[in-house]
């Protein structure tokens, strides 16, 4: 029997679970395949063929040499552009129709963080709902990105992180949803990150600023700090930080 054509609104969602999966889970045993298969009413292993087609776009992928299958590249190019062109709508989008086919709301399914929406009216909450949604599943993709930990402690905590946006959200709205734009780390270099007084260059090694630097005589210096300056971040296994996103926050927030 000939199989049925994927239809756009599945191609989203196997899209929405391409983003959150490291490459060495895109399979059909997977608990995250498995609950998507049934969703849509499609096989673990079709889902999982769609996931490897995708990989076959992703130029992460391209450039490591993993081919990924590109049988199914045809279907699955139109939505990977939609995704660059316009992303915090095919993120939203994809995670609203998730929660159709769970039988429930976007505001359900993402309550915890939507608790205080009801001060929100109109057009204003719309938007509100909309960035908040997409901000939780921006941070899904980068600690899955970077296996649960900080690229510069460790630290596994999920408590403990946040997805840490190199520039930030109100500064470029294309680039905001990008995973190239993400890096994970604790609450601490978060906050030291964003506020600039530590930064990250090209070459992935960290750089304090001259703030951090004149605090080297008290006990937290050598404890936070001393020991990351010039060290490496811990690379993510796939979106690694762009380096000319680097580059603009050491030119434009870090205060050397």
């Amino acid at each position: 029997m000939k199989s049925k054509n994927w239809t756009r609104e599945e191609l989203i969602l196997a899209f929405n679970l391409y983003l959150k999966l490291p490459f060495g889970k895109m399979h059909k045993g997977n608990p995250e395949v498995i609950n998507l298969s049934k969703l849509i009413d499609r096989t673990p292993s079709a889902v999982a063929m769609r996931l490897t087609n995708f990989a076959s776009i992703d130029p992460f992928h391209q450039e490591r040499g993993v081919a990924g299958l590109t049988g199914g590249r045809k279907q699955c190019q139109p939505i990977w552009d939609e995704f660059n062109e316009n992303r915090e709508e095919l993120i939203y989008e994809s995670e609203r129709i998730i929660a159709e086919k769970e039988n429930t709301t976007i505001e359900t399914k993402f309550e915890k963080i939507l608790q205080d929406i009801s001060k929100y009216q109109g057009e204003e909450k719309v938007r509100e709902v909309k960035t908040r949604v997409n901000q939780s599943v921006f941070r899904q993709i980068i600690l899955g990105s970077y296996s649960g930990r900080c690229a510069i402690s460790g630290i596994n905590i999920p408590e403990l992180l946040n997805a840490s946006h190199i520039i930030p959200w109100s500064k470029n709205e294309q680039e905001r949803l990008n995973p190239e734009n993400g890096i994970c780390l604790s609450k601490l270099y978060d906050a030291t990150f964003d506020s600039g007084l530590i930064g990250i260059k090209p070459d992935y090694s960290v750089i304090l600023s001259t703030k951090i630097k004149e605090q080297s005589t008290e006990a937290f210096y050598d404890r936070y700090f001393s020991f990351i300056s010039g060290a490496q971040i811990v690379l993510p296994e796939r979106y690694k930080p762009r380096k000319d996103f680097l580059e603009f926050h050491l030119d434009t927030i870090f205060k050397g």
